[in-house]
């Protein structure tokens, strides 16, 4: 059936049954609105707005109750910030859903988010710095039929934007808790789950035609179907979580419209106690790009998501050059050790220190006498390039962090990170070759009281290609409970001498929070997760407020 038929049929019929079970209701929710005033600046190269004002706000609502909850969020998209896509724009309440839930059973109707497993077959999400909703309108249902046991099964339409894609995407996930049924795994504090899952992707054939030549058309499948297989064992402070996944012939833009089927194996292991913790990653994908329109390109329309095992730094100059997953494939490792240094001992000092030591590596698969940088147009209607499993390719890219936190006095305390970082500046954004560079970031802070307190950044980075040097400074006085006060300078030291200022006032009361300021951003991608979105250079003042009720 499809999925608004089904909405329009079992909508009235959850909303009629609500009735009664809201007597007891609960409304909660939230505002966020992002202002930007725009300012024309040729020497940072901003584009031009015709907007006077821009804004990307959303209003959330949702009623709760013992049967019963609902929800819907207003989006006003009509003159969005800069570097979205130019489907983002919009405005209108894009989602809505009814969600019935009694004893093991809960059943949605609307769109909804869900993710199996890691996400390598299906993961959707919102992440609105990215410009990302890929929510499924349909029907979602889960079922606990006994304890550890999870059923779930869903069908929908994936949204992009203010439409949806005209793709079905259906899908199962079993989830089984061992220590349920072999009661002496959990007499061993062991816990074992085991899990599988299985995706379909359903697009006719005959859309988005693609054309060999001017007589001959690629026959794409009309059916694409992926599947996963994972097993998750933790005892006591060790764990070890191993995934894989497979995904059926699905030309696409993506992989230059080739037939080679898709696949991702991830390994991963970790050990902590009090004081000690270790990450040991590693995983290898190749042509797992899922998405629910084959012709589509950017961020939008992926039906999976693929981790890109690299530190997400919050730092400004760590932060400036990060990856973004290669869907073509790669080879990714990660390593990260933390360890808390007893009080009272040498290294310790009074009152502890803590070290933290990070290591991501990304490697090219070895294609052969195919070029890493792109797959080329020869490859379409082939069954696309093949590889031995552990040979690898070039570099993407490669981090290597250590940060050591110590609090030296009662009032005073410091973070100090080294990191040594290789870009690889031409896959990820297709031109400026591998860019090297150190940084080196302190951040103090001060109190000067329990109301009033200082924090310091000073960051610079030793940069080797692109634009050369960068220097961050920042200020920041907060006072509690209140009130907050940044500045902060970003400044090129090689070619362009450029200052990127900023300043800022933050006020917080209760569940509301409202910031102001004025300024300039640098272009560049802005990334979670190994997604990414250009954002160009930007001037103006800027508004940004959030409440939560």
């Amino acid at each position: 059936m499809n999925p608004k038929n089904l909405i329009h049929l079992l909508l009235p019929v959850l909303l009629l049954a609500a009735v009664p079970a809201f007597s007891q209701v609960t409304l909660n929710g939230s505002i966020q609105s992002d202002v930007l005033i725009p300012q024309d600046d040729e020497e940072i190269g901003t584009e031009h707005s015709k907007d006077k004002v821009l804004t990307n706000t959303y209003l959330d609502l949702n009623l709760g109750s013992k049967y019963v909850d609902a929800g819907a969020r207003f989006e006003f998209l009509k003159y969005p910030l800069p570097g979205y896509e130019p489907d983002f724009k919009g405005w209108g309440v894009p989602h809505f859903y009814v969600k019935g839930h009694y004893k093991k059973v809960e059943l949605t109707v609307g769109d909804y988010y869900e993710q199996f497993g890691s996400g390598f077959v299906l993961r959707t999400y919102e992440e609105r710095s990215l410009g990302i909703d890929n929510a499924l309108r349909g029907a979602h249902l889960s079922y606990k039929p006994v304890d550890g046991v999870t059923l779930k099964a869903l069908t929908g339409k994936q949204r992009r934007y203010w439409h949806h894609n005209d793709a079905l995407v259906s899908g199962v996930d079993l989830e089984i808790g061992l220590e349920q049924f072999i009661k002496s795994l959990e007499s061993h504090d062991t816990h074992v789950t085991i899990g599988g899952s299985w995706v379909n992707k359903h697009e006719k054939a005959d859309d988005d035609a693609i054309f060999v030549d001017a007589t001959h058309k690629l026959k794409m499948p009309e059916y694409v179907n992926a599947w996963d297989a994972r097993i998750n064992l933790i005892h006591k402070g060790f764990g070890i979580l191993a995934e894989y996944a497979q995904k059926t012939q699905d030309p696409s833009f993506d992989n230059g419209y080739h037939y080679g089927k898709g696949n991702v194996a991830m390994l991963s292991t970790s050990y902590s106690k009090k004081g000690l913790s270790v990450l040991l990653q590693a995983k290898r994908s190749q042509g797992m790009s899922f998405r629910s329109d084959r012709s589509m390109a950017g961020t939008s329309s992926f039906i999976n998501h693929l981790p890109a095992f690299t530190h997400e730094h919050t730092y400004a100059l760590p932060a400036s050059y990060p990856y973004a997953t290669q869907l073509d494939g790669e080879w990714a490792f990660q390593a990260e050790a933390a360890y808390s240094f007893k009080k009272n001992t040498p290294l310790g000092g009074k009152y502890g220190t803590k070290l933290i030591f990070n290591f991501s590596h990304v490697r090219a698969l070895d294609k052969g006498d195919i070029k890493n940088a792109a797959v080329p147009d020869r490859l379409m209607g082939s069954d696309g390039y093949k590889t031995s499993f552990f040979k690898m390719g070039e570099t993407y890219y490669q981090d290597i962090n250590v940060m050591m936190e110590k609090r030296f006095t009662r009032d005073f305390s410091l973070i100090f990170m080294y990191m040594n970082q290789r870009y690889n500046m031409t896959i990820v954004e297709g031109h400026g070759g591998m860019i090297k560079s150190n940084i080196l970031v302190a951040d103090g802070k001060y109190k000067f009281s329990p109301k009033l307190a200082l924090r310091c950044e000073l960051q610079y980075q030793f940069c080797e290609g692109d634009e050369g040097d960068w220097a961050f400074g920042l200020a920041e006085l907060s006072l509690a409970p209140h009130w907050m006060f940044t500045v902060s300078d970003q400044w090129n030291c090689g070619e362009t001498k450029l200052h990127y200022y900023q300043a800022l006032v933050t006020y917080s009361l209760k569940s509301h929070r409202i910031q102001v300021g004025y300024g300039r951003t640098d272009d560049g991608y802005n990334c979670s997760g190994g997604v990414c979105r250009w954002v160009p250079a930007s001037k103006g003042f800027t508004l940004s407020y959030n409440y939560t009720f």
